[in-house]
């Protein structure tokens, strides 16, 4: 399936391009979130016309990102859950978890921007968790697990 991509896609490419991706990838996840229009002429030729349109947004989504970067560093936050004496959780510390966390101390993360690259947290103790803001802009943000006194 041919898409023409409407904004940058991590690891798959930038505005404008026209890529190859899975119809199923296509279909489900970047046509109806925005992200890409099937790649036919008429689509090509509003692309066209459009491109600085499409281009603005960007700048002002990037803009956007690198401010929120800018308040998110260096901050820690600490989530307390159940755990055992040796600091094992009996449950775990998902992205929903760590987004309602800095949202409730004034910085709006959605969960789909909290990364854990090895899964769920499930130890107490300090983390270092990715957020990724935009395709192109990232920032750490340290996490302290805490456990509950039962």
């Amino acid at each position: 399936m041919q898409l023409i991509l409407l904004q940058n896609v991590q690891n798959l490419g930038k505005l404008g391009d026209k890529v190859d991706v899975k119809p199923g990838y296509g279909r489900n996840f970047l046509v109806p979130h925005g992200k890409a229009v099937p790649a036919t002429a008429s689509n090509l030729a509003d692309f066209e016309a459009r491109r600085a349109e499409y281009e603005a947004n960007a700048k002002a989504q990037l803009e956007g990102a690198e401010g929120r970067k800018a308040q998110l560093e260096g901050i820690a936050v600490t989530i307390t859950a159940n755990a055992s004496t040796e600091g094992k959780l009996y449950g775990s510390v998902s992205p929903r978890d760590i987004a309602e966390a800095l949202t409730k101390i004034g910085h709006k993360v959605d969960k789909a921007e909290v990364v854990l690259g090895e899964g769920p947290l499930r130890r107490t103790g300090e983390h270092e968790v990715v957020v990724r803001l935009h395709a192109d802009i990232e920032t750490v943000v340290k996490v302290v697990v805490v456990g509950e006194a039962t």
